[in-house]
C-alpha cells in the first residue's frame, strides 16, 4: 500500500476549493490508506495539525463521512473509524449491482439512442485495454478509468436524477464502487480471466440497451456487479492484494 502523502496547507491548496471539502477529501484519504485505523477516535486537533485546516471544517467533514458510513459517532463524544464485516461488503456490493441493474434497464427502455455512441466508444476503449489491463500495473489503472466511465454513461443514459443520487450514496462505500476490487486483481492472477467475464458482460449489456431489452440488461448488469463479489473471496486469502483495495483496511478479518 502506497504511503499516505504529506498534504500541503490550506493556503498551498487550491484556494478555490471549500475548506470543508477540503478537509472531507484528505480525511476520507487517511482513512482508506489506513492512517487512520478502524474503531479509534478521530482527534480533530491532530488532524486540523496534520492537514493545516481549521477545526470547524474538519468537524463538518466527519459529519459527512458519517452519512458516507465511513466513520460513526461514539458513546464518548466525537467520531471512530468505521470497521465492516464481510458481509457488509458483501451486502454493499448487492445493492450497487440492484441500483445499476435499474439504471441499466431504465437506459434500455427509456434512454435517448443518440448517447449509444459514446458507450459504444468506451465499451471499444475497454476490448483494447484488457490485455495490456492483465500484462502491466498501468493497464489496470486504464482499465479502472474507462470502466468507472462505462458504468457512469449507462447511468446517465438512465435519465434519472434520483437514481443516480441513490448510485453514489451505494458507491460512496469504496469497495462497493465498480472499480473497488480490480486494482487487487494486478497482483491475483488466478482473477485475470474475471476481466475478461467483465468485459463480456460490458458488451452484453449494451447490447441489450441498444436493443431496447430491459429485463436482460438489469439481469446482466446485477449479474455484473456480483463479479466484485467473487474478486473479494479472492482477495481477502491474498493480503498484498487486499491491501490495492480502497477501503481494505476497514474490512474486518475472520479468523
Amino acid at each position: 500500500m502506497s504511503q499516505v502523502a504529506e498534504f500541503p496547507s490550506t493556503s498551498e491548496a487550491d484556494k478555490g476549493q471549500p475548506r470543508t471539502v477540503k478537509a472531507l477529501l484528505i480525511i476520507r484519504e487517511l482513512i482508506l490508506e489506513g492512517a487512520l485505523p478502524p474503531g479509534k477516535r478521530i482527534s480533530e486537533l491532530s488532524v486540523a495539525e496534520r492537514t493545516g485546516i481549521s477545526r470547524t471544517p474538519i468537524r463538518a467533514a466527519l459529519q459527512r463521512l458519517e452519512e458516507e458510513g465511513l466513520v460513526e459517532t461514539i458513546p464518548s463524544g466525537g467520531f471512530a473509524v468505521k470497521s465492516f464485516s464481510q458481509q457488509d461488503v458483501f451486502d454493499a456490493i448487492e445493492i450497487r449491482g440492484t441500483l445499476e441493474g435499474l439504471a441499466a434497464r431504465l437506459a434500455a427502455e427509456r434512454g435517448s439512442m443518440a448517447r449509444l455512441g459514446p458507450l459504444n466508444a468506451c465499451l471499444q476503449e475497454l476490448d483494447e485495454v484488457v490485455e495490456s489491463a492483465i500484462a502491466t500495473e498501468e493497464g489496470f489503472s486504464r482499465y479502472v478509468t474507462a470502466n468507472a466511465r462505462l458504468h457512469a454513461l449507462i447511468v446517465d443514459m438512465a435519465e434519472s436524477p434520483t437514481l443516480e443520487r441513490q448510485i453514489e450514496r451505494a458507491v460512496s462505500l469504496p469497495f462497493a464502487s465498480p472499480s473497488g476490487f480490480v486494482m487487487a486483481q494486478a497482483l491475483m492472477p488466478e482473477s485475470h480471466r474475471v476481466l475478461f467475464v467483465a468485459q463480456d458482460q460490458h458488451r452484453c449489456v449494451v447490447e441489450a440497451i441498444a436493443n431496447r431489452e430491459g429485463a436482460r440488461a438489469e439481469a446482466i448488469m446485477q449479474e455484473h456487479a456480483r463479479l466484485a463479489g467473487r474478486n473479494l473471496r479472492l482477495a481477502l486469502h491474498h493480503e498484498k492484494a487486499l491491501e490495492r483495495v480502497p477501503g481494505g483496511a476497514l474490512i474486518r478479518k475472520v479468523r
